[in-house]
């Protein structure tokens, strides 16, 4: 298996013949039936009913799409919120993705400065060392903050150089809202998420970066709903990934997403999380396969890797 990210990439999105990647946002309250009403996972005040039936969905949902996506993306935030068990069943999730051999992107954003950013790249990048956690394995990359420029893309940076693993800066959000901030301009007229994708530009393309792909193991988050504002983006960085949010259910069509691919059809993981995660509640697939929630999921992963199939042309 190849040692650099981006190397790594490139084979699992040419061998899966997608850029699509599923995100797992899981919510207790939006599992399929069949799983809340199980007695043992059946109380949602319960923190361990609770975590049981989200570790239950999303491994059985790791496995429906392992065979059809190079990538998947596990957001921490839905974890976290149950604390300790929370995260143990994030880290489990993490280490069954990776054993289906998906490459698996920890959607963390975490973001500082000097040690406290090298600490987080600890906390992220580097699988633990400790004598009793050889079974725990973190990330194969993260999306972090970069807000802080440079200093606090570095530690990460190096860190993903050290452990073969990768690091997504988030330039541009998919979010509407975004744009009454990140599309401020300066007097010369260039708006803050060109700045921050400039700086991002120049840690990535450093020769120590570059796998045999010609891909860098820094990448970046632009957002798909906003294509007009951001293709210039694919042009001036061809050698980054870029990890695309908002197809789906935050209404990025295909066609806004596939035009951050290169020519040769890598540099771009378009994520779809809720309208893949959650298709059994879509008429269309419900209708057709009824309570079956997992051929819901399946058909859903393989229409939109067909709608951006058909997209890129």
């Amino acid at each position: 298996m190849a040692n650099h990210f981006a190397d790594r990439l490139a084979s699992a999105v040419k061998q899966k013949n997608t850029p699509l990647v599923v995100g797992l946002d899981p919510v207790y309250a939006r599992l399929p039936e069949s799983i809340r009403v199980n007695r043992f996972m059946n109380d949602e005040t319960d923190v361990t009913a609770s975590v049981d039936a989200i570790f239950t969905f999303c491994a059985r949902t790791l496995k429906i799409v392992a065979p059809l996506v190079p990538a998947v993306k596990i957001n921490i935030g839905y974890f976290e919120r149950y604390f300790w068990e929370g995260l143990e069943t994030y880290y489990a999730l993490v280490s069954e993705a990776e054993a289906l051999g998906l490459e698996v992107i920890g959607d963390v954003k975490r973001g500082d400065i000097g040690h406290t950013a090298a600490a987080y790249a600890e906390a992220h990048l580097q699988n633990p060392e400790f004598s009793d956690m050889e079974d725990i394995l973190v990330p194969d990359a993260i999306t972090i903050n970069g807000f802080a420029g440079a200093e606090g893309i570095l530690p990460f940076a190096d860190m993903a150089d050290e452990q073969g693993k990768g690091v997504f800066v988030w330039v541009r959000a998919s979010n509407r809202t975004a744009a009454s901030i990140q599309d401020f301009a300066d007097a010369a007229g260039v708006k803050m998420y060109e700045k921050l994708a400039q700086i991002v530009g120049e840690i990535a393309v450093q020769s120590k970066r570059i796998g045999s792909s010609g891909y860098s193991n820094i990448g970046m988050v632009i957002g798909g709903t906003s294509p007009e504002e951001t293709t210039v983006l694919r042009q001036r960085y061809p050698q980054c990934w870029f990890l695309v949010p908002g197809f789906g259910s935050q209404g990025a069509t295909a066609a806004d997403c596939v035009r951050f691919c290169n020519r040769d059809g890598l540099g771009a993981l378009i994520n779809a999380s809720r309208s893949i995660l959650y298709a059994f509640s879509d008429a269309k697939y419900k209708d057709q396969f009824g309570d079956n929630w997992e051929k819901c999921i399946e058909q859903a992963t393989i229409d939109a890797k067909i709608e951006l199939a058909k997209a890129k042309g």
